[in-house]
């Protein structure tokens, strides 16, 4: 019985010894079973170089899929523990899907790498469109940050072939204003994104386009209105915001990393704009609300499914994977990894799919206030960044 173990324990190490590792230098081991390991600094900036990017998830994995995770600071610092040997540095927002960057490393014992700014600048993997409005311009915004993104006309929103090909759709105020001209047009278009944002595309709408979401026209007033994709029982709000500055919380603490702060005076430069009367807690999370009254100003969802909507390719083909990693602490960070690394991820506990909401859902991202890069919006524009990069 003795021989028998011991050749077991022989035949268990020698495989073990044969294995090939997936890294060029696997982590090296101290003689107390530490990892060596040294650190990668840089500075996360938006792809002109102009804008940090705060709330970027910075992270590697070692030889043994062990993942090594940070976040930028509100002015894009990081800074990152890393295994010695060579490494991919990945930065990412939202869930990595839309906009991400490699970068190859080589790590030594106990020093420093400093990534130039160069490297650490955050790339648009994703196809962005929008439709242009009376009030807002989103698109100024992205481009503030060097990203692209084409117009689309609201009979490209009836076509689904053709928003099908984008990740990403921003709906700017006003965009809806000929709604009771043309009714069977925008039936058409509450369908096609509701299997768009289904299919896991993602759409942003602010102030009177939440007439996209729940219907009606681009003066909604009540909460019973024909129309949308989104369900009423899930959304309302009312045309009786009043000018003036509203002084608003961030109630997100992603959100709040990013910017660096967690209060702030929102300028309603335009009157009579929506409010949100109701919403469903469990389907919405708020983002920002108002500090006197809790109402909510911003909010977000994953959780959209739609009964008998269609299995549509949307967006850009990629090999890339979406994932819930658990890190210590029982924290969990939702990132995009390669293909070939998913059964490995999975196998020490991973999870396909975003560590909350649906797993094909896209993002709706709803806010109550405007989207232009100039005017007198306060310091919102550094929020309409954050909603930019992390849909």
């Amino acid at each position: 019985m003795k021989k028998f173990n011991l050749l077991f324990i022989f035949i268990v190490l020698l495989s073990l010894g044969s294995c090939s590792s997936d890294v060029e230098n696997p982590a090296q081991i101290t003689t107390d079973n530490t990892v060596k390991t040294g650190k990668v600094t840089g500075k996360v900036m938006s792809q002109n170089g102009t804008k940090p990017i705060g709330g970027a998830s910075v992270f590697t994995f070692d030889d043994k899929y062990k993942i090594y995770y940070t976040t930028s600071d509100s002015e894009g610092n990081f800074t990152l523990d890393v295994p010695v040997g060579s490494h991919t540095i990945n930065i990412q927002t939202g869930n990595g899907s839309n906009f991400r960057t490699e970068i190859s490393a080589t790590v030594k014992n106990n020093e420093t790498l400093s990534l130039d700014a160069t490297q650490t600048k955050l790339n648009q993997v994703a196809k962005i469109a929008y439709v242009k409005g009376a009030y807002d311009k989103i698109e100024d915004i992205i481009q503030t940050l060097g990203y692209t993104a084409t117009e689309i006309t609201n009979n490209d929103l009836a076509n689904l072939t053709t928003i099908a090909q984008y990740d990403i759709i921003f709906l700017n105020c006003g965009s809806r204003n000929n709604y009771s001209s043309n009714p069977a047009l925008y039936s058409v278009i509450d369908t096609n994104l509701a299997t768009f944002v289904a299919n896991g595309g993602s759409i942003y709408a602010s102030d009177w386009d939440v007439s996209y979401l729940v219907g009606g026209t681009s003066n909604t007033n009540n909460c019973s209105l024909a129309g949308g994709f989104v369900p009423d029982t899930k959304l309302c709000s009312k045309n009786i915001g009043n000018i003036g500055t509203v002084g608003a919380t961030v109630n997100n603490a992603g959100l709040t990393t990013a910017l660096g702060f967690n209060t702030l005076g929102i300028d309603y430069d335009l009157g009579a704009w929506q409010k949100i009367i109701n919403y469903d807690p469990t389907y919405w999370e708020v983002l920002v609300k108002e500090t006197s009254t809790n109402d909510a100003l911003m909010i977000r969802t994953n959780h959209f499914t739609a009964t008998g909507t269609p299995t549509t390719p949307i967006g850009t083909t990629t090999t890339f994977v979406t994932v819930c990693i658990t890190l210590p602490g029982n924290i969990q960070v939702t990132i995009s990894v390669p293909q070939v690394l998913v059964p490995y991820l999975v196998a020490l506990g991973a999870t396909v799919g975003p560590c909350s909401g649906s797993t094909n859902s896209g993002y709706i991202y709803y806010t109550t206030f405007h989207n232009h890069a100039t005017g007198n919006i306060g310091n919102a524009g550094v929020i309409l960044q954050y909603v930019i990069l992390n849909l």
